[in-house]
């Protein structure tokens, strides 16, 4: 995928050899592009009051940085206008085309400067990690595996619409949302935070209005399970794929699948669950079955995401959960409940040095016996061969 603001350098179509440049970047920072053509305005950015002139320490150059203002109303800016100095609609009429400027943001053009559709307005530097190693990518591992949400998260729009700057809230700028029909959805941004979206943008549900990493348990309010899931297994890729790692995605899979195989009820119905309860998802859709049968009203649900550490103490085996963390608290719960482990799973026989429940393990092996020609009590019976003349094994149910 090529991100945001890259310059592509190949045509569409395009024959190329291994090797080939097709796109680069800036890594460093985050291009805000223009997308109309047009003579440059600024608003509201004022030297020494939300602009101040910094020098480059690297290069000795002075660059024009967007400075946090102590006036709340000064709103940093620039705008689009036509040659004739008249305003460039956007999709929603009598909008003026702008882009707000977070702090930070390093401005490209002057005012007056006639710019095409494409070219780069100012650059917001991105917050680059000291640690270049796979340690310095761990905690976001952690992170996304422990399903916590992060210090500083982006909003991401819970509806389909355009969208629209209204004044400010508390030092905070407000954004809605307005849909082709239902009601419309506010979001509040702190004030110096870059926006993703302009005024007249249209975004779909789940977009996110800032440059930070999503909570991930807002993409399972908005999204559902299945994007949630593809979010995971993507943000943890591309932390090893930094560093050459290759990792087969089912692997990450098997274990977002155990972060998102509970559902909590929300109506208990006829079931013999309560309100708030976290259930796996087959136990919830066996009981369904059962209550639908019956002629009774199924349960309602909504997915559940649990971090692994969480995951694995929500069991029905203690002797599992005991063998992660907190055992000692796992284990008195236990005791004192008097619960009774049915060891079910692969990790409580492993524990408890029995043959585990997979491959000849299964249940359905249990009472099978097998005879080989010539060996045991099956010798003197007629035991079909294979086309290589070898003795064939069968089964036979044991008395």
């Amino acid at each position: 995928a090529v991100i945001y603001g890259a310059t592509l350098r190949v045509r569409d179509k395009e024959r190329v050899k291994e090797g080939d440049l097709l796109a680069e970047w800036d890594p460093y920072s985050i291009p805000l592009l223009t997308e109309v053509s047009g003579r440059v305005e600024f608003g509201d950015i004022v030297e020494g009051m939300t602009m101040g002139e910094q020098v480059d320490e690297f290069t000795g150059f002075s660059r024009r940085v967007i400075i946090e203002s102590r006036d709340p109303t000064l709103r940093p800016r620039i705008s689009i206008l036509d040659g004739k100095g008249k305003s460039i609609n956007s999709s929603v009429p009598e909008i003026k085309r702008r882009y707000l400027l977070p702090v930070r943001a390093n401005i490209s053009v002057s005012e007056g400067d006639y710019v095409k559709a494409g070219d780069i307005l100012a650059k917001i530097p991105r917050e680059i990690m000291k640690t270049k190693d796979i340690t310095g990518g761990l905690p976001r591992v952690i992170e996304l595996f422990e399903g916590r949400k992060p210090k500083e998260y982006a909003l991401i729009s819970d509806i389909d619409g355009f969208v629209h700057f209204g004044g400010d809230f508390r030092g905070k700028r407000r954004i809605t949302i307005r849909a082709e029909a239902g009601e419309p959805k506010e979001y509040l941004i702190p004030r110096g935070k870059h926006v993703n979206v302009s005024e007249g943008d249209f975004v779909r549900a789940g977009e996110p209005l800032m440059p930070a990493p999503s909570n991930p348990h807002d993409i399972l309010r908005v999204l559902g399970d299945k994007a949630l899931a593809r979010y995971l297994v993507d943000e943890i890729q591309e932390i090893y794929k930094l560093q050459g790692a290759k990792i087969n995605d089912k692997h990450i899979e098997v274990i977002v699948r155990q972060m998102l195989k509970r559902v909590k009820i929300k109506e208990a119905g006829d079931t013999h669950f309560w309100g708030d309860d976290v259930v796996e998802k087959q136990v919830f859709k066996e009981e369904n079955e059962r209550v639908l049968k019956e002629g009774g009203k199924p349960a309602v649900a909504e997915s559940y995401f649990l971090g692994i550490t969480k995951a694995s103490l929500i069991t029905e085996s203690f002797i599992s959960a005991a063998s992660f963390q907190e055992t000692t608290k796992v284990l008195t719960q236990a005791a004192a409940a008097g619960e009774v482990d049915r060891l079910k799973g692969l990790k409580e026989n492993v524990i408890m040095g029995r043959l585990i429940p997979a491959g000849t393990g299964l249940p359905g092996y249990w009472n099978r016996r097998v005879w080989v020609e010539g060996q045991g009590d099956g010798a003197e019976e007629d035991i079909p061969t294979d086309k290589d003349g070898r003795g064939a094994a069968r089964e036979a149910q044991a008395p």
